[in-house]
């Protein structure tokens, strides 16, 4: 390993430091003292409401004691949800389902997404690294969204959400290369056939940036770029907890139905 420049090593003191903060200490303290105040309260009102020296399903004071499990951070107002991942995987499961597909390939999208898209539709999924737990209804192919094993012009329906960005930073054991993304989506695009569909979500930012390693995000700009030829048929946005078909400004994801154009053999009559 190069050693690291001065600047990086600074950077690396500061991030540890802010994430060591007093401040930032004291309130997940704190958070978590009213988490076990709660737990404990509630413990004990509920002991209280079993009949003495009778058991209610199970339930003494001496049983309870032994199976304590608690659960200390879920009595929150609201039911707090990832917003991306809610938004994006009911757009593209919405899609998916209203076309019909006779089979769909996804590409290293959320294990949830396509263990529920392969209930009502055919699908594989293809992944670097195996699922695992095994499912009857969803098939498995290993392979590299940079190097798919499928013939070009291909697959009538393929997805990929949340997936090029991460490609070439090594977050998940793959090789590094700063142009990871382009190869990705080149790659997809290769296996869809003319008139085929292509299901993508990207982070979109005011400008193309590396955020090592997590994920890059592009302009829009930038995507419709790399998106040539296909035709952009549909685009939805997420921007903090709004969802909609405006796009906002800084940090969100697009959301893009793509579709390969047809070939001149597509365009002659039939018959």
């Amino acid at each position: 390993m190069k050693s690291l420049l001065p600047k990086e090593v600074f950077w690396w003191i500061a991030h540890s430091l802010r994430e060591m903060s007093l401040s930032r200490w004291w309130r997940r303290a704190r958070l978590s003292l009213q988490n076990w105040y709660r737990f404990w309260s509630t413990y004990c009102k509920y002991v209280a409401l079993l009949t003495p020296g009778r058991s209610c399903q199970g339930a003494t004071r001496k049983l309870m004691l032994r199976h304590l499990y608690p659960c200390v951070q879920d009595a929150t107002a609201n039911h707090e949800v990832e917003p991306t991942y809610f938004y994006q995987d009911a757009w593209a499961f919405e899609l998916i389902v209203r076309s019909k597909p006779a089979q769909h390939i996804d590409v290293g999208s959320h294990h949830k997404f396509v263990a529920l898209l392969s209930k009502v539709v055919p699908v594989t999924m293809v992944d670097i690294r195996p699922l695992s737990l095994e499912l009857s209804s969803l098939q498995f192919r290993a392979g590299s969204i940079c190097n798919l094993p499928f013939a070009t012009d291909s697959l009538a329906s393929v997805s990929s959400l949340c997936v090029i960005e991460h490609i070439g930073l090594g977050r998940y054991g793959d090789a590094l290369d700063p142009q990871g993304t382009v190869k990705a989506l080149r790659e997809l695009q290769r296996v869809v056939r003319s008139n085929g569909d292509l299901y993508l979500s990207v982070p979109l930012d005011d400008e193309d940036r590396t955020y090592f390693n997590a994920h890059r995000a592009f302009t829009e700009e930038t995507l419709l770029g790399l998106f040539e030829p296909f035709i952009v048929v549909e685009k939805r946005y997420i921007y903090g907890t709004r969802f909609s078909e405006v796009r906002g400004s800084g940090f969100g994801t697009g959301c893009y139905h793509l579709r390969k154009p047809p070939t001149p053999d597509d365009l002659l009559p039939k018959g």
